[in-house]
């Protein structure tokens, strides 16, 4: 979806405003050093920018002023004449105080964390955190403005004439330049939503009621939408960490703050009728998740009246080069200090070289109309939407000149305009087309209402099928459409067999999100490489067809599977279903088998299981953001917990089935974020099956024989090494996020990640499963010790790549036991 919009983004034209006063350039010392960190700020005013590592600046506003003031620490303060409205390539030189001479390299370099002034007044903003903002109230509700924006930026010639514009040149007619960072952009999408928050602190809930939403080109499409708000999510500054772009950046005005940041006390003056300090600070050490800026505190309450923060160049994030955030804030009865602005800008791009082309993501939110103390009802909060309101997203112009904040600039009205003249340049929609099949999987056939894929399903390959093509459809009029068919066909060129499947689902009642589905498939599908029973009738595992594997992968199963469901989701996010399933397995394979005895003698054997099994199972995630209305939704957001049980009923003779048994199981999930340490996931399973089943019907512990690292399976494992019918496994990895080496003065440049994981399983198999085993492969289930795998990995390879080094902790003396590997995998992550 990141990479769609992006694609889309590139194509819509803005008509441009110009603001009043710009400057930039560079600050130096007397000898010629530039100054990274000085203040620069119109004398008079809270508007202001800090140098960057460089000395370098760039300072844009939409008021008149004809002096710069530039300052730093045992400096003489410089003011500069502004002769005119844009002043670009400054160079300003700083004097050094010549009674603060001794202080200079002090001040240029590592700041005091004792008898520092500036940390003295950070214990005081800690101190009173709790008695600032929203946090005081019991109850809260305000009014919310949004507006996000994506601007192409760094423009040049060489990209105005590229061929890949041929046709829209017109988008290139008028341009405007960053007040941050002085570089050239052209708007080119522009969302805003209006809405209604409302906040119980004695709950800890919060709701926010979405009044009004507005887009160019894409009004009605909740997904990007939901993009667009996960993209950005609320922060507060007052917190340890800030959490954006799937990252944990250590606020400046962290508990932790003084061992990562440096603090200066600046300036002081009164803002806003009120006495406050100035304080800059800037990073200890690079290649951290950490910012530079500066920050206002009140020098009564200790609340902050005003803070940018500018991420640190060095800082181990991919495809942002720059962040830069503002927050202003007012003040509420002459004590209390509550947001009203926030300003978000990032620019994306492939590359952080100074030079290279991106495209800023700017959101703008305006806070207002502050009402305490007004409680609501429990169940107020947890009313769920249930019914797609499109005249939410279809506000007329009275709407919207209600309830905007600030007046739309004359570039951003603009865009609104612009897509609807691109949607008919051919070229435009040529383009549209490809980024939308790389992105979704799917080609959209609009005159047919199908889409055609996934099309990275289209090709596989196994020691059964050999090369495998397959072809998939499915119907789409709209993402909240009530019903829903797909359907498959594939072809092995080795076994010369066709493979099909078809399924349906029906979204019978909004309200309980009740839904019918049903659904048949006959395919090749490797079943040992994985615990938890999937309910996706056409669901196949990544393990079932790689081009490259350690060792064969013959042991694969063929499978006739019929399913019917019946699903609801009572309450938010917890999922209640009950299953049919009617299947038949066999090996696919003439070297691998799921035979088994029939008789107590063992004489008599059957190559081939029928089964028909009744299934209960709950899905619950909580915390789980969706973006649509229709029988299936999007999930918009990652970090929540999975918890799914399972209870299985086999039952005997009905429709030929072949066994009666019982079967529970059991799954948690979860993701952490660990603050400056990096993210960790955990994963438990534990599962048994009561009474006796063959091979096809037990639990094997998931091998991983592929090339591939897929989390949740033992790559030192063998297809089917272990087998059980009682298991309990866990998966622990830790993804430091560039921690360690950033620290190591030949690897910290590289921006690469270290990850380390921790594999382990016990199970056990009983006498009677034993005994029916005909398959010639010996169950051996780890029930003396827990078998367990080690891996360290390096990620962020070339920003895409990760490799993984795995062990095998024990087992080792187990016939075709591999003791080390390695695996890999493509990640796009920031």
């Amino acid at each position: 979806m990141k990479n769609l919009l992006i694609l889309l983004l590139l194509f819509c034209l803005p008509i441009v405003g110009l603001s009043q006063t710009k400057v930039g350039g560079l600050v130096y010392d007397g000898l010629g050093n530039p100054i990274p960190f000085a203040n620069v700020v119109f004398p008079g005013s809270t508007e202001g920018t800090i140098t960057n590592e460089d000395g370098r600046f760039y300072l844009e506003t939409d008021e008149n002023y004809d002096t710069l003031k530039v300052t730093f620490v045992g400096f003489t303060p410089r003011e500069i004449k502004l002769e005119k409205r844009v002043n670009y390539n400054l160079s300003i030189v700083l004097e050094e105080e010549a009674e603060t001479m001794d202080e200079v390299v002090i001040y240029s370099g590592k700041q005091p964390k004792k008898n520092n002034p500036a940390v003295e007044i950070l214990k005081k903003i800690w101190a009173n955190k709790r008695q600032n903002g929203l946090s005081q109230f019991d109850q809260y509700q305000y009014d919310k403005y949004e507006k996000v924006e994506f601007d192409l930026n760094t423009i040049d010639s060489a990209l105005i004439n590229n061929r890949i514009f041929n046709g829209m040149e017109f988008i290139f007619n008028q341009m405007d330049t960053s007040r941050i960072t002085g570089k050239t952009y052209l708007p080119i999408f522009i969302n805003e939503a209006s809405s209604k928050v409302y906040g119980d602190n004695t709950l800890n809930l919060k709701k926010e009621e979405l009044l009004g939403n507005k887009n160019s080109g894409f009004s009605t499409n909740q997904t990007i939408i939901a993009f667009v708000n996960e993209l950005y999510n609320e922060f507060n500054v007052y917190d340890n960490y800030l959490k954006f772009f799937d990252k944990s950046f250590v606020s400046p005005l962290s508990t932790t703050g003084v061992s990562t940041y440096n603090y200066v006390l600046a300036d002081s003056a009164y803002i806003k009728n009120k006495w406050c300090y100035n304080i800059i600070y800037y990073p200890r050490r690079s290649n951290e998740l950490t910012f530079k800026g500066d920050f206002w505190v009140n020098d009564t309450t200790w609340a902050i009246t005003d803070i940018n923060m500018q991420v640190n160049k060095s800082a181990n994030i991919n495809w942002v080069k720059e962040i830069y955030i503002e927050q202003e804030f007012k003040v509420e009865s002459d004590t209390t200090f509550l947001i009203t602005r926030d300003y978000f800008l990032s620019d994306f791009a492939i590359r952080k070289k100074e030079e290279s082309k991106g495209m800023y993501g700017k959101r703008t939110t305006l806070y207002d109309n502050y009402v305490f103390n007004k409680p609501l009802k429990e169940d107020f909060y947890k009313k769920r939407l249930e019914e797609y309101d499109e005249s939410i997203y279809t506000r007329d112009d009275d709407f919207w000149k209600d309830k905007r904040q600030e007046e739309l600039s004359k570039d951003e009205k603009g865009i609104y305009n612009m897509l609807d003249t691109l949607k008919t340049v051919p070229r435009f929609k040529a383009l549209y087309d490809i980024g939308s099949v790389l992105v979704s999987g799917y080609y959209e056939w609009d005159a047919a209402n199908l889409d055609i894929g996934p099309i990275f399903s289209a090709f596989g390959f196994n020691d059964v099928e050999g090369l495998r093509l397959r072809m998939g459809a499915r119907t789409y009029f709209n993402q909240n459409d009530p019903w829903r068919l797909e359907g498959f066909t594939a072809y092995g060129f080795k076994d010369q067999k066709f493979k099909y499947g078809i399924s349906g689902k029906w979204l019978v009642d909004k309200k309980s999100r009740l839904i019918v589905s049903g659904g048949y498939r006959k395919d090749i599908e490797q079943t040992g490489a994985s615990l938890t029973t999937s309910t996706d009738v056409l669901g196949r595992n990544l393990a079932s067809s790689s081009l490259v594997t350690v060792g064969s992968n013959d042991r694969l199963t063929s499978l006739e599977l019929g399913n019917f469901a019946i699903e609801a989701e009572p309450i938010k996010n917890l999922i209640l279903r009950s299953d049919m399933s009617i299947r038949s397995l066999q090996s696919a394979s003439p070297t691998f088998s799921l035979d088994y005895y029939t008789d107590a003698t063992q004489t008599v054997s059957k190559p081939d299981v029928k089964q028909t099994d009744f299934i209960l199972s709950a899905i619950y995630e909580p915390g789980k953001r969706t973006s649509g209305y229709g029988v299936e939704r999007l999930t918009s957001n990652e970090w929540f917990p999975t918890i799914f049980v399972g209870y299985t009923k086999g039952i005997k003779n009905l429709w030929e089935s072949d066994f009666d048994y019982e079967k529970l199981q059991f799954s948690y999930r979860q993701p952490w974020r660990a603050g400056g340490l990096g993210t960790f996931t955990s994963t438990i399973e534990a599962g048994k099956t009561f009474g006796t089943v063959p091979l096809g019907l037990l639990s094997v512990i998931p091998g991983n024989q592929n090339l591939f690292s897929i989390y949740g399976t033992f790559p030192q494992l063998n297809y089917y090494e272990f087998i059980t019918d009682t298991y309990a496994s866990v998966h622990l990895e830790h993804n430091f996020g560039g921690r360690l080496f950033s620290r190591i003065p030949l690897l910290k440049k590289l921006n690469l990640r270290e990850i380390i994981g921790l594999r382990g399983a016990w199970g056990e198999i009983s006498d009677e499963n034993q005994q029916i085993n005909a398959t010639g492969i010996e169950y051996l289930a780890p029930n003396k010790k827990p078998y367990y795998e080690y891996s360290f990995g390096v990620g962020n390879i070339f920003k895409i790549l990760r490799i993984d080094f795995n062990f095998r902790g024990n087992y080792l003396d187990l016939p075709d036991a591999r003791k080390f590997g390695v695996t890999g995998a493509l990640e796009f992550s920031f």
